[in-house]
């Protein structure tokens, strides 16, 4: 997916104030960031364009490569590098089958982090070291933080039940806290999971985490390249018109509860079967994937994740029905990843407008708590 960055002004009057020391934290340290707010590597949103925004802005933008083929993903490092000098990052599948020409294109492209949706190998994370690169994997449980922690992870985010696509069903005030007290004290920990305001990152500090990562709230930005209507579909979504359903590819994915949903949800495996062969081929030729590498990355991912042949054979529904709305523009055949914080929001600012926004808003509910 190519993505052309627009410039970008950073010319907000808050961004001429002193941060509040508060919002000063071992992430913003970590990062060279202003404020300890992510825009997560959402697969076929988090473009050059969004990713760029963000960064500009003061946040941390992620550039989402795992959907993207390797020469899309080396032109959209670049369009970033060309529209910010500030600090980004791209995330990666730990089972990709070209993941070592992937790190080793970032690597010498000014990426300052590398963000895993799974675990990474302890041989990955010394390599992207090697090469001068944070990594920050995401997390769904306590042990699984402790063990990224002892595989050298810079950071980790801990996701709540409340987020979009792959989620667990902890929900994020359970998990955070846990998260903090298992590893907090040796590297940051940032919360996921309905965040979307200044109050809710306050409320991650009080929790002890050093920042909040977000993926539907940059997706319902002005930046975002997802199609106006699709927009305005998850603004007309309630809190409880969001799902949490294994029927596109075996794991528990939160999405927006459509027609097409609830008919995968009743369909038997013999009927989905021959379409998920067909989006894995699919999915093979968008993202550049030889069939030798596609058979091995299933291999892989049948061995790390426990999977059956046939949700083997279904774990490419996913970003093929995803890319059907979120790209083509067309929900009533697609799938349209959410958090459930899309029911609280109701209108689409700029990534700018959106960060100062959080940054006012977490000002306001410090002093205001401070008495």
């Amino acid at each position: 997916m190519s993505d052309d960055p627009s410039d970008s002004e950073d010319s907000s009057p808050l961004r001429d104030r002193p941060v509040p020391s508060a919002l000063q934290t071992r992430l913003t340290e970590l990062l060279g960031v202003r404020y300890p707010i992510v825009q997560t590597g959402m697969g076929w949103v988090s473009g050059a364009h969004l990713t760029a925004a963000t960064s500009a802005a003061g946040g941390f933008g992620i550039l989402a490569a795992v959907t993207m083929t390797y020469r899309e993903m080396v032109d959209a490092v670049a369009k970033v590098r060309d529209a910010t000098d500030a600090p980004f990052g791209v995330n990666f599948r730990p089972d990709q089958p070209d993941l070592d020409d992937r790190i080793e294109a970032v690597t010498g492209a000014g990426v300052r982090l590398v963000s895993f949706a799974g675990a990474p190998t302890k041989d990955t994370v010394a390599r992207l070291h090697d090469a001068g690169v944070l990594v920050m994997p995401t997390v769904g449980a306590r042990r699984h933080a402790e063990k990224m922690l002892g595989f050298g992870a810079d950071a980790v985010i801990a996701q709540g039940g409340e987020g979009g696509g792959h989620t667990g069903v902890v929900p994020t005030s359970l998990l955070l806290p846990q998260v903090v007290d298992a590893v907090g004290a040796e590297i940051p920990v940032l919360g996921a999971g309905g965040f979307h305001s200044g109050q809710g990152l306050v409320a991650a500090l009080a929790w002890g985490a050093d920042g909040i990562a977000m993926g539907t709230r940059f997706l319902l930005t002005a930046e975002s390249r997802v199609p106006d209507a699709v927009k305005a579909q998850y603004l007309a979504t309630p809190v409880t018109g969001t799902v949490v359903t294994t029927a596109l590819d075996g794991a528990p994915q939160r999405v927006i509860r459509t027609e097409l949903v609830d008919g995968l949800e009743k369909a038997s495996t013999i009927t989905k079967l021959p379409k998920a062969v067909r989006n894995a081929l699919a999915f093979r030729k968008e993202t550049g994937t030889s069939l030798a590498d596609l058979v091995k990355e299933g291999l892989a991912m049948r061995k790390s994740q426990d999977l059956t042949w046939s949700q083997l054979a279904m774990a490419a529904n996913a970003p093929m029905w995803i890319k059907a709305a979120l790209v083509d523009g067309n929900p009533e055949v697609g799938v349209l990843p959410t958090g459930q914080n899309v029911g609280v929001i109701d209108e689409l600012p700029t990534v700018a407008e959106l960060i100062d926004r959080i940054v006012a808003d977490a000002a306001a509910t410090l002093t205001r708590l401070g008495g």
